[in-house]
């Protein structure tokens, strides 16, 4: 029920990374018409599976989603390990990518991976506009302080993993 409306949202504030930068929609605006499909691979099955996400590539160099059933191949997939959702999210909101799979177009595959690698929301423009230079500020601080906390709790759940791990008989 609130997936569409998420994905909506989501796509806006892809589309707004995007176009912020002038070199972002110039490396999409070739691949037009281009379907890429983004795919959870092992899902818990104890969660909802998580809908479809695919987007279409725009003449402006910007994404459309393409609906909760998008019809057509995919010009591109991406694969990304959801087995531990959770720790995704927690590595994402933190900055770290995530390890992905690309299958399909090696162009559009290059294009996406320039983009993963050097695009980057400008959060504290953003709230200067809504809020004002010294509040902007503040919040900014704050953000990075949340960011930098998460980061510490993945690298900190990632050494309880290690520890955890079954040890091999020698």
């Amino acid at each position: 029920m609130f997936a569409p409306a998420l994905l909506e949202r989501l796509t806006l504030v892809i589309n707004h990374v995007l176009g912020s930068e002038a070199v972002a929609t110039e490396r999409l605006r070739p691949h037009a018409g281009r379907r890429i499909e983004l795919q959870f691979t092992a899902w818990p099955s104890l969660l909802p599976a998580p809908p479809q996400l695919a987007w279409r590539v725009t003449p402006a160099g910007l994404l459309e989603w393409q609906g909760l059933k998008p019809e057509g191949l995919a010009d591109l997939q991406v694969r990304l390990d959801a087995a531990n959702p959770a720790l995704l999210m927690a590595r994402l909101m933190a900055g770290e990518p995530p390890p992905l799979q690309v299958d399909g177009d090696a162009q559009l595959a290059g294009d996406i991976n320039w983009l993963s690698q050097h695009l980057r929301w400008d959060v504290a423009a953003d709230l200067e506009r809504f809020f004002g230079p010294s509040v902007a500020q503040q919040l900014h601080q704050a953000g990075r302080a949340v960011a930098g906390a998460l980061r510490a709790a993945v690298r900190g759940a990632q050494g309880l993993g290690e520890r955890w791990r079954p040890r091999a008989p020698e």
